[in-house]
């Protein structure tokens, strides 16, 4: 029998920023375990496509277009998928952009774009999702966070200060909707290999560092954080909440200095 304390079958998932890397590999895992999953992106096309592709059994996974820096967007698709669905279990946040510039070099509609999207999208979504699990008095929400919250890196500093807010962001909101058995979590991936990250890590000189500097001594898959998001999504982390869980091959477990042993 299998067993459902790791059980997401019927759940009403909807992933933001679903139409490709690692958006798109958590919503085919909840897919694939009989969930019902809503993909949210800003291009029709791909996310079309991308529902197409993931869907499985008799539960297509359905494509609604929402950026999430426009805030009738949001409450458009918030609507939408109540009305249609039912209700809402699990939100994944996980919209998201980045640019690599020096801090200085950075304009102000360069730093909008980024904190728009990833953190004022973030909470708006969360807050529209929030106020309907809160009336259930059920579900859960999944943010991805960021390695830069551990050490941020060179090069993109507005990415790492809007992944800093989504880390207080959790820890926040777990702490006001608990009550109401609201559950708020996330996940911190390592350096993951994804459609947009292959030309940096088809460089030599950063494979080998990343390689260096991570236990495991490998780039993560998308496919290595579908594991942690049906866990937070399921009856198996039911008093868990406010906590971000690192899943980065051992990257943030401490310095791997060149000293032979």
């Amino acid at each position: 029998m299998p067993d459902k304390l790791f059980s997401v079958a019927g759940q009403v998932v909807l992933v933001s920023g679903g139409s490709r890397g690692i958006g798109k590999a958590l919503a085919k895992g909840f897919a694939e375990r009989g969930a019902q999953v809503v993909v949210t992106g800003r291009e029709s096309d791909k996310l079309a496509a991308t529902a197409r592709e993931i869907s499985t059994g008799d539960l297509p996974v359905a494509p609604i277009v929402c950026d999430v820096s426009q805030l009738d967007q949001i409450d458009s698709l918030v609507a939408g998928v109540i009305e249609k669905f039912g209700r809402i279990d699990t939100l994944v946040n996980v919209a998201g952009v980045n640019k690599r510039k020096k801090v200085e070099t950075f304009s102000p509609e360069e730093y909008d774009f980024i904190l728009n999207i990833n953190l004022r999208g973030l909470f708006f979504l969360s807050q529209a999702v929030g106020r309907h699990l809160i009336r259930r008095k059920a579900g859960c929400v999944i943010n991805i966070d960021s390695l830069n919250t551990d050490s941020p890196l060179k090069g993109v500093m507005p990415y790492a200060i809007s992944k800093a807010g989504v880390s207080m962001m959790t820890r926040g909101m777990a702490a006001e909707w608990g009550e109401h058995g609201v559950r708020v979590n996330a996940i911190a991936p390592g350096f993951i290999l994804t459609d947009l990250s292959r030309k940096l890590w088809s460089d030599p000189k950063m494979l080998n560092w990343a390689q260096t500097n991570t236990p495991l001594k490998r780039l993560g898959d998308v496919e290595d954080l579908v594991g942690t998001a049906i866990y937070l999504a399921s009856p198996a982390s039911v008093f868990m909440t406010g906590q971000v869980l690192y899943v980065d091959g051992g990257m943030s477990a401490g310095t791997l200095w060149p000293i032979e042993l």
